[in-house]
């Protein structure tokens, strides 16, 4: 394959609530040739969205990843350069991609993009296996890491989220092993790491035994806007799938004990039968709702409900960037995108009770829109874009140097 030149971004400017323009990341080499890896493409959701983002920074870098479902995916992703792996032309492979859960280290591993300059996969499962070195060629590769491989090395915490029966989850086992053999030694083969997180982090730390910088994953802070004409309204707000592990069960428990409080659910998920069929006449499920009318919910409730662990959590910064307050679990990525006091506040345990005790304290009147909406800022795709480069600028300057020695 003829390896493409990519037009390497200029500095990206950060838009400021009032037009101006601040000072951004330095320029990156000219003529560089980046290839940008990614797990597998037949759905939809936040590590997508961060690949949208490297697309935009280097428009005509080539895609690798496993497997590509077009028709489930944007019609844009259809203009972009995407290379799959022999995991293309397995039957069934885009509707049931955990099935073929042993084939993706091949498909990764088989993979050489020494040839290139930059490598930058974008990783929640098995892509930073790719070979950047080959002979006397290597390129830096560079791994954005949503987490390290949940599904091995958070095996118990999947497990529940997933219903995986004891039987099946036993026969797994000598698989797993194998796994995280082949995960842990393809991590060592990776120049540098890029956590989404603190909580991220300290897994890289602990999973891999590698440091990493942190930037946080983009949030659309130009979608999610104030509007002080719309008034505060009396709901709490939830959007979300709804699915085990994001814990919408605690929040329909905590306004069971809150009558007088009242709370929308937008979303949808394999538990939404089984919520709404036990949840109090308070709690109201909407199902998922057009773009504008879940907008129209954000900036008018009270706060924005945010029960789960996860590893960031877009969703609250969100509600942020549209000026209203986050009442969050306090855990992990809520940790780093949450200011107690400022823009939202923390409740201590997963447990109905905690839920209810911080809801039952929380004064919405306590918390400036304009502080919440300057906060989430700090998180926007211009910032995205500007940190980015900047920590690619100094990965490339400490592998320049290596060179030299």
């Amino acid at each position: 394959m003829r390896l493409p030149v990519i037009s390497v971004p200029q500095p990206v400017p950060e838009r400021q609530e009032g037009g101006a323009a601040v000072s951004s990341a330095k320029r990156l080499p000219s003529g560089l040739r980046v290839a940008l890896v990614h797990d597998w493409l037949n759905q939809i959701g936040g590590a997508e969205n961060v690949l949208e983002e490297f697309v935009a920074l280097f428009p005509g870098a080539p895609v690798f990843t496993s497997m590509y479902g077009p028709e489930k995916m944007p019609d844009a992703y259809r203009a972009w350069p995407i290379h799959t792996s022999f995991m293309q032309n397995l039957p069934g492979v885009t509707e049931r991609h955990q099935a073929y859960l042993p084939l993706y280290p091949a498909a990764f591993a088989t993979t050489d993009l020494s040839g290139f300059d930059l490598v930058l996969s974008n990783k929640s499962g098995f892509c930073h296996g790719v070979r950047s070195r080959r002979g006397g060629r290597k390129a830096l590769h560079v791994c954005y890491c949503l987490t390290p491989t949940r599904f091995l090395w958070l095996y118990d915490h999947y497990r529940d989220r997933e219903r995986i029966g004891s039987l099946l989850s036993l026969a797994l086992q000598p698989l797993l092993a194998l796994l995280r053999r082949w995960d842990y030694a393809a991590a060592q083969r990776v120049d540098h790491f890029i956590a989404i997180s603190t909580v991220v982090q300290e897994r890289i730390r602990t999973i891999y035994g590698r440091e990493s910088a942190i930037v946080p994953p983009p949030v659309d802070t130009q979608r999610f806007t104030p509007d002080p004409s719309t008034p505060i309204g009396d709901y709490f707000l939830i959007v979300s799938r709804l699915i085990p592990y994001k814990r919408v069960d605690l929040a329909v428990d905590a306004f069971r004990a809150l009558p007088q409080e009242k709370l929308i659910v937008v979303g949808s998920g394999r538990d939404r039968a089984a919520l709404e069929a036990t949840s109090p006449a308070n709690v109201t499920f909407l199902g998922w709702q057009p773009a504008d009318r879940q907008l129209e919910l954000v900036r008018s409730c009270k706060a924005f409900l945010f029960p789960g662990l996860e590893d960031f959590g877009i969703a609250p910064v969100e509600a942020m960037s549209a000026g209203r307050p986050a009442i969050a679990y306090r855990g992990g990525g809520a940790l780093d995108t949450v200011n107690p006091g400022q823009t939202g506040v923390f409740f201590d345990e997963q447990t109905p009770e905690s839920l209810q005790q911080a809801i039952e304290r929380f004064d919405p009147r306590a918390f400036d829109p304009d502080v919440c909406r300057a906060y989430a800022q700090e998180f926007s795709q211009d910032s995205f874009r500007r940190r980015i480069l900047e920590t690619l600028e100094s990965f490339l300057d400490i592998d320049a140097g290596s060179r030299q020695l």
